[in-house]
Parts: structure tokens; sequence; C-alpha cells
């Protein structure tokens, strides 16, 4: 024992503790029933239930279920979005980085954020609320690729006729075409989705050997 004393919680850390964990719980619950019953059956109610907390909290927390589902996007968002920052920002070629973000992309669709932003991206056609904000996330992972493309182009001595912007576009479509196959239900016999996507970094290897 060293003799110091744990300070003691106050009153205000215990209620923001347990707000956040409140938060926590109705996020994970959201998630779950989101997965289970898809946007347009989603029952704040249901939601309440699975978190095990009265109705009011996610109201009081949220305001609606839209904004709900919004902030669940945003979490899974941010995290996600890191995620593939410090990938990108490692020392491996970019055709490697392509390859683990083929793989993440699989982690994403078996999470459920893929079915989530998918949700969101349908429900924006109409609500420019929604829109304002899916544009926001979907902005975020762009203008990283474009950050990854400028990078690229310093390396390897330019891009072609794409400027940093272009290239990103061209990178991240395809991604968002595959989910989209993936949740209709295409196996890969049906659209090899996956394969191309993941052909594409053999293409960016050998640009890249080529250049060396």
């Amino acid at each position: 024992m060293d003799g110091t004393a744990t300070a003691p919680i106050s009153r205000a850390e215990r209620r923001e503790r347990a707000t956040a964990d409140t938060r926590a719980s109705i996020l994970a619950a959201a998630r779950a029933r989101l997965l289970a019953d898809g946007y347009a059956n989603l029952s704040t109610r249901a939601v309440a239930e699975a978190a095990d907390v009265p109705l009011s909290q996610i109201h009081y927390h949220f305001g609606s279920r839209q904004q709900l589902i919004l902030a669940l996007l945003e979490d899974e968002n941010a995290r996600l979005l890191e995620r593939q920052r410090t990938m990108y920002g490692g020392p491996e070629p970019l055709w490697q980085q392509w390859e683990r973000a083929c793989d993440f992309l699989d982690e994403d669709v078996e999470s459920g954020y893929v079915r989530v932003l998918m949700e969101m991206i349908a429900a924006g056609w109409s609500d420019e609320d929604v829109a304002r904000r899916v544009r926001e996330y979907v902005g975020g992972w762009l203008d990283l690729l474009a950050e990854v493309a400028d990078r690229e182009a310093h390396r390897l001595g330019g891009l072609g006729p794409f400027t940093p912007e272009e290239a990103a576009t061209l990178m991240g479509l395809p991604f968002y075409g595959v989910e989209t196959m993936i949740l209709l239900g295409f196996s890969e016999d049906q659209v090899p989705a996956r394969s191309a996507l993941r052909k594409v970094g053999t293409i960016i290897r050998a640009m890249e050997e080529s250049r060396a």
C-alpha cells in the first residue's frame, strides 16, 4: 500500500457515468433491432425493451427514432474511419492496404455497420436532414482517400489524368457498389463483386512495382 487515497466519485460524475452507460445500452439495442427489423419497421418501444430502459429515456437522450439511428451511425462511422486512417498510415504498400480494406468490408458487413449506413442512405433520399448527415459521414471517407491518393501521387510521380479527389472517388465508390450487391443477396457466383474488388489490388501492385 502506498497510502494514496482514491478520490471519491462525486454525484455529478456518477450521473455522467450512468448517462453514458444508458446511452451505450440504447445504441447497442438499436443496432440489434435495426439488423433484425430494418429501418422501416424499427420501433423505439422495441429498442427500449431490448435496452431494458423506459421509452422516455430514448426520447430524453436522442429525441426521435431517426436521431437515434443517426447517432448510432455516427458512433460507428467515427470508430471505423479512425481504424481506416490508422491502416492507411501504416508502412505497407498501397496494394496491401487495399487488400486489408477488402477484409474490413467483410467485417463491416458482418457487424451490421454497412446495413445501418445503407438504411440511412435510402432514408436520405426523402429526408434532407438525414441526407446531410450521411453526406458528412461518407465525405469523411472520401476525404481520407483523397489524402491517400495525394500521398501516392507524390510517391509515384502523379496519378495520370486524375486529381486526388477523382482518384478517391474511384477508390471509394466501388466499395459502396459491392456492399449494395451483398445486401441485396447476390452470391459471388451471380455477381463476383468481392473478387473483382480484390483484383483492383492486383492492378495497384503491378503499377507500384513497375514504378519502383
